[in-house]
């Protein structure tokens, strides 16, 4: 991680903190984006070996202390008012969205910072890869899938994928670029049919917004860090708490730190 705070990535949670909201794809290009995953302690143990267990969907790249509020990759941040949105979930239900969950806050509530595939984002545009929610001006369009997460304890739920249309010619690139981001998703987890991951209209995403397929191109499809999301629902822990789908926590790293040679 680099040693210094970004003064992009500071004044986007500063932003937010002051009540700006937005999706964060392309913005404080080159520093890590993160979804988020709050529970309280009780539950924090099944969530962390769920991680484990799915480290495509759920690649852990941070952990906050019970009650800690900031830590190394926000410097001088708050995780209840530093993202631009958040979601608040009880008994699996969604309860409310919010830009701020001061109030929501305890002291046994553990944070979970999980990689973001918008980490990529960058390097995919400098090779020239197109990325269809940036031009269209959307959110990222994801979708649950058919496919089942190995489960923890009392979590468990399907895999969430996030969908970039990529021309045909360049799908070979999108792969190999991708995969030198382990930390973040990596590669592709899927390219072509969409039925083939239970998902049936392209069209009517689970979350984001839907985005055009050009003539040319193909679906291709990344683990998605709402996967946690989609587990909390199934599972139903009393209280949980996540970054609304899109709107990440931008982090003071590199997105430089997380590419393998």
């Amino acid at each position: 991680m680099s040693g210094t705070t970004s003064s992009a990535a500071a004044e986007a949670r500063a932003r937010f903190r002051g009540g700006h909201i937005s999706p964060t794809s392309g913005l404080a290009a080159g520093f890590t984006q993160a979804n988020l995953m709050i529970l309280p302690e009780a539950e924090a143990f099944d969530f962390l070996l769920f991680a484990q267990r799915n480290p495509k969907s759920c690649p852990v790249l941070a952990v906050l202390e019970p009650g800690e509020t900031t830590g190394p990759l926000l410097a001088g941040g708050d995780i209840r008012t530093d993202a631009p949105l958040y979601r608040v979930y009880v008994d699996g239900v969604l309860e409310t969205e919010t830009p701020d969950i001061t109030q929501w806050w305890r002291p046994d509530l553990v944070s979970f910072l999980i990689g973001c595939s918008f980490t990529f984002e960058r390097a995919l545009l400098e090779a020239g890869v197109p990325i269809a929610h940036l031009d269209q001006g959307v959110n990222v369009p994801m979708y649950r899938t058919s496919l089942r997460c190995p489960g923890a304890g009392a979590m468990g739920g399907p895999m969430v994928v996030s969908m970039r249309p990529v021309p045909a010619s360049q799908v070979a690139d999108a792969v190999r670029i991708t995969a030198r981001y382990p930390a973040v998703h990596g590669a592709p987890v899927h390219v072509g049919d969409p039925e083939q991951l239970g998902i049936a209209d392209l069209d009517r995403p689970d979350f984001g917004d839907p985005v055009r397929i050009k003539p040319g191109e193909l679906p291709v499809f990344w683990a998605c860090g709402v996967t946690p999301q989609a587990a909390v629902m199934e599972s139903r822990p009393p209280l949980a708490i996540s970054h609304a789908p899109g709107h990440m926590l931008i982090t003071d790293a590199q997105d430089s730190d997380y590419l393998v040679p």
